[in-house]
């Protein structure tokens, strides 16, 4: 692994490190954080479908409350090296992954609990009305949870592919199997878990329609995000051409009018 590439490694770290608290961009996500590794590792198709594969895990893990779900950051970059580095396969990665995930959430407790500091002087500086020093102690806290997926990247990059090699290949084949087949409960969990936030009954027959699409046609996955797509563009413009132009009120017409033109017209 060449110097340029190591330093490209370590700026996507960061961005993912950042991302795991501000949420925004989500470059936290496997999918994304996977590709940028795949990319700048020259393999850009083994970390697209990694992250795909570590997404579809990911799909229901989300901080709620104080609880705080297995960190994709780190597992999703250092997965996706080791796997790239010493031409393993997704399995390989998959099973690697779980256990990562679930030491970066040790670890982010860990920083998040050094960074009350900083949120505690940030509102003494709010007090006195520097907001220099409150700018100041938001980045130092978005530093720390840069480092935290950095340093373990640097790490894992500074080891020759041989050994990390040597050391995957020493895994017993049953603690991989057993990982492999608990990513795939966590998938199936995941998904669960979605489907259940998504239970919105004006929402269910495209649900259904996904379903019965995927049941009796051979659609690709390309095929069912643009199917996807296309219902989804449908949708709005039903629902902002109704709020848009409501039906016409219908006016009600007093039955006296009639009976006195007819008096009129009798007259």
């Amino acid at each position: 692994m060449s110097i340029i590439q190591i330093v490209l490694l370590l700026i996507v770290a960061g961005i993912t490190g950042v991302g795991s608290v501000l949420d925004e961009g989500q470059t936290h996500r496997p999918l994304v954080a996977c590709t940028l590794v795949g990319l700048v590792l020259g393999d850009i198709t083994t970390g697209v479908i990694l992250g795909g594969t570590l997404e579809m895990m990911a799909l229901g893990w989300m901080n709620v409350g104080l609880a705080m779900a297995p960190d994709t950051a780190i597992a999703s970059v250092i997965s996706t090296i080791l796997v790239i580095t010493a031409n393993q396969g997704i399995g390989e990665g998959i099973a690697i992954a779980v256990p990562l995930a679930a030491a970066g959430q040790a670890l982010t407790i860990f920083v998040r609990t050094i960074a009350v500091f900083f949120v505690h002087k940030a509102d003494s500086y709010a007090e006195q009305g520097n907001f220099r020093g409150i700018e100041i102690m938001h980045i130092f806290a978005l530093l720390l949870q840069a480092l935290r997926v950095m340093i373990p990247t640097l790490i894992i990059s500074m080891i020759s592919a041989d050994a990390v090699s040597r050391f995957l290949n020493g895994i017993p084949e049953v603690v991989t199997g057993g990982l492999q087949i608990g990513g795939g409960i966590i998938v199936v969990v995941g998904y669960a878990m979605v489907i259940n936030m998504m239970d919105v009954p004006n929402l269910k027959p495209f649900f259904y329609i996904g379903f019965l699409f995927a049941a009796f046609t051979s659609f690709n996955l390309v095929g069912f995000g643009g199917l996807g797509l296309c219902l989804a563009l449908l949708f709005i413009q039903l629902k902002y051409n109704v709020l848009n132009h409501p039906a016409p009120q219908t006016v009600a017409v007093n039955q006296g009018s009639y009976d006195d033109l007819d008096d009129d017209l009798d007259a």
